[in-house]
């Protein structure tokens, strides 16, 4: 990217900030009550964070919103929560601040519309890919190959050729990945930057910050998800989704190694690395995402922003989708379904790819970021 476009770039971004919606107005109000009271300042990183702020421009409510986990504690806690004239309800509110940061920062400019129906989005998306891979596969294959079990070297690529695979998933998560690092880099800049050198003590703090999700434990008890007890499950149901993904992935990478670096073609066996990591990636996946749909259905409804539930409903069902499909496959890949199984599990990780830098998918980045900047603050140089 030239000097000239990103000078245009910055300008946007610029513009962009000035431009405050109700959300951050209320979250700017919300924030010089709390930071009046000081009552939640142990809960998590947000409050020590707000507490060396004397004003908030939105930069500064973007960086605090993107900050906190949603834990709800300082909800249950705050003694001006509705039906309190002062209605302070910092949950629901930055989630909403969080949502519009995405739909600001997203790559290419004016795709942030599409965080607006995310929801609709994710599910379009899926119907469209899911149809379009058993369609396609159904009038392109040969019955007697597509529904008669393959067995040996090559048995995947038999129904859905190599160099499709390659094309299709490389093109739409290169994309995606483009996209996200655009936004990353947008928020980076419009929450204001990291002026100095590289200190790697914070960037530590931070990833075993991001590693452990400690501020998804509140106070130190956990999150009030339910009520106001406390409880670690949205924790350890985060985690198990987090790194079922990452094992995915890193089965997925594995297999490309094997393929192209050593010439091991799949299916590899069941005891084989890229095996074992996608299998135990999707049991995680699976657990951690039926898990938060189950936290999401019974959570108590108060301090939560309902117009962004669909969204956040619509992507654990899709990665609770890849993750089954995925051992689904996995336990009849040596029989006449797998063909139809192989076609539907491509099809939902296609809908993932070309909708993850416009889903909740981008808090992991932002979030990360924050993390960072907040690492930095408490160890000025």
């Amino acid at each position: 990217m030239s000097a000239t476009e990103m000078s245009k770039l910055d300008l946007l971004l610029q513009e962009a900030t000035e431009i405050e919606s109700d959300a951050y107005q209320d979250a700017r109000r919300q924030m010089a009550v709390c930071n009046a009271c000081r009552y939640c300042e142990g809960y998590c990183a947000v409050f020590p964070a707000m507490a060396a702020r004397r004003e908030f421009e939105k930069a500064d409510l973007t960086h605090l919103a993107n900050l906190c986990h949603n834990c709800k504690g300082c909800f249950h806690a705050c003694q001006y929560a509705p039906p309190h004239a002062f209605g302070i309800n910092i949950p629901a509110t930055f989630a909403t601040v969080r949502q519009e940061s995405y739909a600001e920062f997203a790559w290419p400019t004016g795709m942030g519309k599409l965080f607006d129906r995310n929801g609709t989005l994710l599910v379009a998306a899926t119907t469209i890919f899911v149809t379009l891979a058993l369609v396609l596969t159904v009038a392109l294959r040969d019955p007697a190959v597509l529904f008669s079990a393959q067995t040996g070297t090559g048995a995947f690529f038999r129904i859905i050729p190599l160099w499709l695979i390659n094309l299709l998933a490389g093109a739409s998560f290169g994309f995606a990945v483009v996209a996200m690092a655009m936004g990353a880099y947008r928020y980076w800049r419009g929450t204001g930057g990291m002026g100095g050198s590289f200190q790697p003590q914070p960037a530590v703090d931070a990833a075993v910050d991001v590693l452990t999700l400690r501020n998804l434990g509140g106070g130190g008890h956990g999150c009030n998800d339910f009520d106001d007890s406390f409880a670690q499950h949205r924790r350890w149901l985060h985690q198990a989704m987090f790194f079922g993904f990452m094992l995915c992935f890193a089965a997925t990478s594995t297999g490309a190694v094997y393929h192209h670096v050593f010439g091991w073609h799949s299916p590899h066996a069941f005891l084989s690395l890229p095996v074992q990591l996608g299998t135990w990636g999707g049991v995680l996946l699976c657990i951690g995402t039926a898990g938060l749909l189950w936290v999401k259905t019974v959570t108590d409804p108060a301090p939560v922003a309902r117009k962004l539930m669909g969204g956040e409903y619509a992507l654990l069902g899709l990665l609770f989708l890849i993750g089954s499909t995925g051992l689904l496959l996995l336990a009849i890949r040596h029989t006449g379904a797998m063909g139809i199984m192989l076609a539907l599990h491509f099809g939902l990780v296609l809908a993932l790819f070309v909708v993850l830098p416009y889903s909740k998918m981008v808090h992991g980045i932002y979030r990360g970021i924050a993390l960072l900047r907040n690492a930095r603050e408490k160890r000025p140089a």
